[in-house]
């Protein structure tokens, strides 16, 4: 049997097809689904913002208490994704929270035991990464979940401290999920070769173990060499490139610590410069052809100690390379800029966030500014070059807390999310939606 469409039929059929592949792109666009965004580079494609902030407070969309906790919001399908530590009073536990995005109702929480043995006790660090309707969750102390992300009913959890006998950083698991293919793949900070490990991510099976290093905090980011996936992981003694498939090792770049694991950022990547920076052992640039798989370091500086830089001693926040430049945060709050081709310091400015020891920025890049999230709470339209740091306007956004560090008042640590023509930022009392629509 033969079927005969019209022309208009068709082309309408053709219009209804097109309208829907822009609708769900623009929705996956729209979504912040895990750690620094769609990409995991920290980029927000978003249009329509606003080119300038009101002064003074921000108004919230809306406000809705939470607990303490590092771990950055992600936002997919209409739904924010957040976890925290209950009161002190319940100390025991961790909680990981599902809001609906237009109105910050709490949809469903999941909550279960988490006995701390670490450092800075506030609360989870990771972010949820959202995959096909599942939401990957990583506690504090290695309590791993898959959770359908509407419901939040789990479909396998797993103990890692358990399973692998973590050699535990002193402030805990702080890197969030990587989803590649049929893949979850964690810093587990195991031992046993189980510093990274890929699980089957519908059924939590262990694919492969990597890597004797110790764990640190930074989050994996994949790049491409050669046409195919390297997965680049920054751990506490290496920078090294792995097959994401198998885990074999594709190059690797030692990179030990002098006192202590406390790698944070993840890698910064441009082109061919791959970056990352440490509060104690300054900056490593390294070359990833692209036409290649292989690797080679361009310099390595570190000065002193942490008070007496050399280049850029970054701690918590990630930088950003671009047209050969390296822009960061250094370890008492002087933002500065490097020329990415010699690690030379070209400039330096202290008014992005006041001077304080780990003092933090999150940086954002969308179309030719950089918003910045600084600890203070404070939101930052910027624009950046080799000529300095212009602000082009500052709002507070939300207020510091002391759960996350109690010094200078408090601060504000956990990354935010923009989502939804919207940032979605929080502390250790509430998590809020501001609208950056332009109207």
């Amino acid at each position: 049997m033969k079927l005969f469409i019209q022309h208009k039929n068709l082309l309408a059929i053709f219009i209804a097809i097109g309208s829907i592949g822009s609708l769900n792109l623009s929705s996956q666009a729209d979504d912040w689904p895990q750690w620094r965004g769609p990409q995991r580079n920290g980029t927000w494609e978003e249009t329509g913002i606003v080119e300038k902030l009101p002064p003074g407070q921000l108004p919230y969309a809306w406000s809705t208490p939470i607990g303490p906790g590092y771990s950055g919001p992600t936002v997919a399908q209409g739904r924010v994704y957040v976890m925290d530590r209950q009161p002190k009073e319940r100390q025991a536990t961790e909680r990981i929270h599902c809001l609906d995005s237009q109105t910050g109702k709490s949809l469903w929480v999941v909550e279960y035991p988490a006995e701390y043995r670490i450092s800075y006790t506030a609360g989870p660090r990771a972010s949820v990464t959202i995959d096909q309707g599942k939401a990957y969750c990583v506690g504090a102390m290695g309590h791993f979940h898959c959770l359908d992300a509407a419901t939040g009913e789990a479909i396998w959890k797993k103990d890692l401290q358990k399973d692998y006998d973590i050699q535990m950083p002193i402030w805990g698991i702080a890197a969030s999920p990587l989803i590649y293919g049929n893949l979850v793949i964690q810093q587990v900070c195991g031992s046993a070769d189980a510093c990274m490990v890929a699980f089957d991510k519908l059924s939590g099976k262990e694919i492969w173990r990597a890597l004797k290093d110790r764990g640190a905090y930074s989050s994996p980011i994949l790049i491409r060499q050669a046409d195919q996936d390297v997965l680049v992981c920054w751990t506490g003694d290496s920078l090294t490139g792995l097959d994401p498939k198998t885990g074999a090792a594709l190059w690797t770049h030692p990179f030990p610590p002098s006192r202590m694991p406390i790698g944070v950022g993840d890698p910064a990547l441009s082109g061919e410069q791959l970056f990352v920076s440490s509060f104690y052992d300054g900056s490593l640039m390294v070359r990833v052809p692209k036409d290649k798989v292989a690797s080679e370091v361009l310099w390595r500086a570190v000065g002193p100690d942490e008070q007496h830089t050399k280049s850029l001693h970054a701690m918590i926040g990630t930088s950003i390379v671009r047209n050969n430049l390296v822009f960061g945060t250094d370890s008492y709050g002087e933002f500065r800029c490097l020329d990415a081709l010699t690690g030379q310091r070209l400039w330096e400015d202290t008014t992005a966030v006041p001077r304080a020891r780990w003092a933090t920025i999150h940086m954002v890049s969308q179309a030719d500014r950089v918003w910045m999230f600084n600890e203070r709470g404070e939101l930052l339209i910027t624009k950046l070059s080799n000529e300095g740091l212009q602000i082009l306007s500052r709002s507070q956004l939300i207020a510091p807390t002391r759960d996350q560090l109690g010094q200078r008042g408090g601060v504000c640590w956990s990354h935010p999310a923009y989502a939804e023509k919207s940032i979605f930022a929080r502390n250790d009392q509430q998590i809020v939606r501001v609208s950056l629509e332009e109207k």
